[in-house]
């Protein structure tokens, strides 16, 4: 029956607040389709003071809303694609930063390099701290590897960062082209800004993310003993998050092609010359080298977390890559012995901050200007040598020793200690008696104090405990 049909509710039940002032509001949305409702409302707050509350602010907004679902410009479309197994690759950075890792109680600021197959939705990833090229290349080895075979595409986005860590666009292109020819992927990348069309690892950074957040909870602690024992984790919660793909895996595994005979050179060639300092710069770093090398061409290799510096086909070195430019590390075995030779240049050293190998042997240097102030580059320099000839930990426990002792402090009494193979006794523990909280149980024996109004009287009791606690901790 008609009386039985729901009648379209297409009316308002109340006049609409907003009537008067909506031609202005749809100027400004047609000129700046971007603007938020609660900007809106705001700006007509100051256009007509008193006339809206806070109160309206929902119904501006639902009014916003539906105009730009009736009126306002057309919403960009995303078209669902079609995955096909052992087709396509992606690869991103992202930052892990935000977890609050830390590695024996130090913050660890570090990058994930995230691989996955489009299809299964399985993914792989590895330390590392910065997007360069050594970085990508060993994360993409590390996955196609790992599965034994290749996909036919690789999708990234457009990779500036990385290009920024080399010196030229043109080197960073040949070397990713190489790279690719070398798996015979295809290069697809996406537009600029436009991190959407990489959304199947655009999402999974999401997701590893929470999931990683998620396990640390459980966990307990955000500390780990070891940047091992950290990927330990990483790895263990990667392959439970693999353990649901893997029937679609089979599937991609069965289409990758097969690997190369081997991998591609994972590290960028440079030659550079060893400057009169005993230095090279490589990177805009700046790195020192035995001092036998002056004067020469070295080769060094540029590999993900180190440098290798090559000779004549002989491994001369290999130092810790530093990260970001402009900085420095100098190791003071390759330039004791000289300075030693020479102790006027240490004062005025540019580098002499590298010369303090602890914070004792700064302590050191520092006790040994008060008590020989003549003499303490000298004392501290042969301290030094003596550091680089037997042993950096077994100096440092001497200086320990001494320091805290009567003895003089001297080269020669460093050295007498460090060859007499004295016992050292471990670092004092420092043990904290428990503090005794029946003094607090006053608190509950005066009543009226604790009930009363008077602040001053609450003062006095706070204080009398307060001193109570500190003399039952001493």
């Amino acid at each position: 029956m008609p009386s039985e049909l729901s009648a379209c509710h297409d009316w308002r039940t109340r006049p609409d607040p907003f009537a008067t002032v909506w031609d202005r509001v749809q100027k400004q949305l047609s000129e700046n389709p971007g603007l938020q409702g609660k900007v809106l409302f705001a700006w007509l707050q100051g256009e007509y003071p008193g006339q809206f509350q806070n109160g309206q602010l929902r119904t501006f907004q639902r009014g916003v809303r539906r105009w730009r679902a009736t009126q306002g410009p057309e919403k960009e479309v995303f078209f669902s694609q079609v995955h096909e197994p052992g087709r396509v690759c992606a690869s991103d950075f992202t930052h892990m930063t935000s977890l609050e890792v830390t590695l024996t109680g130090q913050r660890f600021d570090h990058m994930l390099f995230h691989f996955v197959l489009t299809y299964s939705n399985w993914e792989w990833g590895n330390i590392c701290f910065s997007e360069s090229f050594e970085s990508l290349s060993e994360g993409l080895q590390g996955a196609v590897w790992f599965l034994g075979g290749v996909p036919i595409r690789h999708r990234t986005d457009r990779l500036s960062a990385a290009v920024n860590n080399l010196s030229e666009t043109k080197e960073f292109t040949i070397r990713y082209q190489n790279l690719m020819d070398h798996y015979g992927l295809e290069k697809e990348r996406i537009q600029a800004r436009k991190a959407n069309e990489n959304g199947d690892v655009e999402s999974s950074h999401r997701h590893f993310k929470e999931a990683v957040d998620q396990a640390l909870m459980l966990r307990g602690s955000r500390d780990f003993a070891s940047r091992e024992a950290y990927a330990k984790f990483l790895d263990d919660l990667l392959r439970q998050r693999n353990l649901g793909r893997e029937t679609r895996l089979q599937s991609e595994r069965v289409n990758l092609r097969p690997l190369p005979a081997r991998r591609y050179e994972n590290w960028r060639r440079v030659s550079v010359h060893v400057g009169v300092g005993s230095t090279v710069n490589v990177d805009r770093n700046r790195y020192s080298v035995p001092s036998r090398l002056i004067g020469e061409f070295v080769e060094v290799r540029l590999c993900v977390e180190d440098l290798e510096v090559w000779y004549g086909g002989t491994l001369i070195e290999r130092i810790p890559r530093l990260r970001g430019r402009g900085q420095n590390k100098i190791n003071y075995r390759h330039v004791i012995g000289w300075l030693v030779r020479k102790p006027g240049a240490f004062e005025r050293y540019r580098y002499r901050e590298d010369i303090f190998p602890t914070t004792r042997f700064r302590m050191a240097y520092d006790m040994l200007q008060e008590q020989l102030p003549t003499r303490a580059v000298r004392e501290y320099l042969a301290i030094v040598e003596l550091a680089a000839l037997d042993g950096e930990v077994q100096v440092d426990d001497a200086l320990r020793i001494l320091m805290d002792g009567d003895v003089k402090l001297t080269a020669k009494a460093v050295e007498q200690f460090v060859r007499s193979a004295s016992f050292v006794p471990e670092v004092t523990a420092v043990r904290v008696d428990e503090v005794n909280l029946s003094c607090f149980d006053q608190l509950l024996e005066d009543r009226e104090v604790w009930n009363g109004d008077s602040q001053g009287s609450e003062r006095d009791v706070a204080g009398s405990v307060e001193n109570t606690a500190f003399a039952s901790v001493s």
